[in-house]
Parts: structure tokens; C-alpha cells; sequence
């Protein structure tokens, strides 16, 4: 199975100073599966890498994923209709993180690779009682 990360993650990945990434770096390296992210989550992580470690750094993140270190899921019909359920249904979650939430459901991934306890914690998904929260 591969390991679903999230905008926080991939984020501390790259940012040195950031008080995950030790830990997020550590499970990432090893970790033998494959890392995939929505594709809702790259505008996201592109963004914050932009404005806070520069276009350097978002760039190496770009060609990250165009060798498939990272591996975008595109979202299909029915998680656009799942991801609108999440958001009614956790309104604090917002957009990115319920496809975080869809694309786990649809792959049936029991475990989220996170930095945010505080909003995946509440989230019930429909194949488990609870996702397990990574690292």
C-alpha cells in the first residue's frame, strides 16, 4: 500500500526548520512505499514553498513530482462528490484536506502520513473506524 501524505508533510519535508521535519524526513526515508498526494494538495504545498523558502525550493518540489518521488491523484467523479459530503459534513477541513479524505476512502488507506492531528483525528471515514495518523 502507499503512503497518502498531506500538504503539512510535504511541506516539513522541505523545510528544514520546520518542527516536523526530522520525523516527517526519518518515516519518509524508511518508509519502501510510495508516496501519493491528491493533486488538490500540489497547488497547496507549491504556495507555502514559494512564499516562505522561495521559488528554488518550490521548483525542486515541481520536479519531484515530474519523476514521481511524488505521485498525484487525480480526483474522479465520485470523490468530488464525496469531497463536497466531507466538507459539508467537517466544514473545518475545507476543500484540500476532505480530497485528502476521498482519495483515502477510494484507495481504501487506512493510514494518512500528517502533520494536522486536529482536524484528520475528527474525520470518520466510510472503510475504518478511524484513520491511523502518520508519523
Amino acid at each position: 500500500m502507499p503512503l497518502l501524505v498531506d500538504t503539512g508533510i510535504l511541506y516539513a519535508l522541505a523545510d528544514a526548520d520546520d518542527a516536523w521535519h526530522a520525523r516527517a524526513k526519518k518515516f519518509v526515508e524508511t518508509s519502501i512505499k510510495a508516496l501519493i498526494t491528491p493533486i488538490t494538495v500540489l497547488p497547496e504545498v507549491c504556495y507555502l514553498l514559494h512564499q516562505r523558502l522561495g521559488p528554488e525550493v518550490e521548483l525542486q518540489f515541481v520536479n519531484a513530482v515530474r519523476r514521481s518521488e511524488v505521485v498525484a491523484q487525480e480526483l474522479t467523479a465520485a470523490d468530488w462528490v464525496r469531497v463536497a459530503e466531507v466538507m459539508k459534513q467537517y466544514p473545518e477541513l475545507g476543500f484540500v484536506d476532505a480530497s485528502v479524505v476521498s482519495v483515502a476512502e477510494r484507495l481504501r488507506l487506512k493510514a494518512l502520513v500528517t502533520t494536522d492531528r486536529r482536524h484528520f483525528s475528527k474525520v470518520r471515514p466510510k472503510h475504518v473506524k478511524a484513520f491511523r495518523l502518520l508519523p
